[in-house]
């Protein structure tokens, strides 16, 4: 709710900077064409991963996990690792937030495991996960707009070694910080006796994003798995992202609507997101078109060598645990230039917003679901957390993206 009134508040105030002339018509329309495939996108794959996790198929994968981890709580968060890095890559840093930590924390807890680690791998990877391809983050389908229109496999190539450094170094500080708790032992239980064990206010992908399937009900498990396996390659094949997704939500709407129609509700729309988005993108329109990127232009500097890319890499990351990494962005984007200073621009506000709950989307969701299941962490341990990891993964981060620049 406070999102969607922020959003209404952001949208009255673009609307009115477009009817008093602040913003003029063409930059209205320009940034209409920019952003509206990219909402469209959100919207799909929103529903697409809602009904995938209704389906259980997040559930299903981290049972086996589970089971794969033997016993060994060490091997159990690595492999709940790749899982949120993989949902982050190609499912995007929201699905992450909202329908994987749920999972991840009722995996940890059902052994007994402390939730802390597990909860704080899911966030963290959550954001500096979401480097790698334009489809993880909604600032890189920004930026990939502004490369002209880079092709996924370019966008890796480009960011595949800050990316990684980005994903690594959160883990390192969580397996030295909590190396006790992940030596503990577990014990193993057969696949088939996981039981989900959520808090009754958790019962719907809606709401929390773990409910699993009817039992028996195979079909819906099977079909979301497939749609799934068919869209990630579609997503990455170059063609514009909104139109396999958008295919594959109208695709898991029919097999639900078959099976089980009482899912498919406006709920499964981010209604919230799209109010808060549209404002936001409305607003930083007209601050930029006002001159507001020229204010941040003495922080971010100019230049390609490894100090210039942090410069400009520590001013998005600045900016989003100031105010949030889409605004800090939208902001700063007149500033990169070129390729290698859009993907510094890219690792600040995409892996440096870990210290505030506001600094990206993701954290305040991930906290809202950790609420749910009582599952306790306060802001300030957080932001204390935050404070050491975020410098240590933009430095980490740029500095490789530095040393693989030609």
């Amino acid at each position: 709710m406070r999102l969607a009134i922020i959003g209404a508040v952001l949208l009255l105030a673009g609307a009115a900077a477009a009817a008093t002339g602040v913003l003029p018509v063409a930059d209205l329309a320009a940034l209409f064409d920019r952003v509206a495939p990219i909402l469209l996108f959100v919207v799909a794959m929103t529903v697409v991963t809602e009904l995938a996790s209704e389906a259980g198929v997040f559930l299903w994968a981290a049972r086996r996990l589970r089971h794969w981890g033997r016993g060994h709580s060490v091997l159990l968060w690595l492999f709940l690792a790749a899982f949120a890095a993989l949902s982050t890559i190609f499912l995007s840093l929201d699905t992450t937030a909202v329908l994987l930590t749920p999972v991840v924390v009722t995996v940890a807890r059902q052994p007994g495991l402390p939730a802390l680690p597990f909860a704080l791998t899911t966030v963290w990877l959550a954001n500096t996960a979401s480097l790698l391809l334009p489809i993880s983050n909604l600032t890189n389908l920004l930026a990939q707009h502004s490369l002209g229109g880079l092709s996924p496999a370019g966008f890796a190539a480009l960011m595949w070694a800050p990316a990684l450094a980005a994903a690594v170094v959160p883990l390192v500080f969580i397996g030295i910080v909590f190396r006790r708790d992940l030596r503990k032992r577990y014990s193993r239980i057969a696949v088939s006796r996981i039981r989900p064990d959520l808090p009754a206010s958790a019962g719907s992908s809606a709401g929390s994003g773990v409910a699993g399937p009817p039992a028996g009900d195979r079909v819906l498990l099977a079909a979301s798995a497939l749609v799934l396996a068919v869209l990630l390659p579609a997503l990455v094949s170059g063609a514009p992202v909104w139109i396999p997704s958008a295919a594959a939500a109208v695709v898991l709407g029919v097999v639900f609507a078959l099976r089980r129609p009482r899912v498919l509700r406006a709920s499964l729309i981010p209604w919230s997101l799209l109010l808060f988005a549209s404002g936001l993108f409305l607003v930083m329109e007209t601050a930029r078109h006002l001159g507001a990127p020229a204010l941040l232009s003495q922080l971010a500097g100019e230049g390609q060598g490894l100090l210039d890319l942090f410069r400009l890499a520590a001013t998005g990351a600045l900016g989003s645990n100031l105010l949030n990494n889409l605004p800090a962005y939208l902001l700063a984007e007149p500033l990169a230039g070129t390729p290698p200073r859009l993907a510094a621009l890219l690792i600040g506000v995409n892996a440096g917003p870990l210290i505030t709950p506001w600094a990206s989307l993701a954290t305040l969701l991930w906290h809202d679901r950790l609420v749910r299941m009582n599952v306790l962490i306060s802001w300030k341990g957080y932001a204390l957390f935050g404070l050491i990891v975020a410098p240590l993964t933009v430095l980490a981060a740029v500095t490789a993206l530095a040393a693989t620049l030609p």
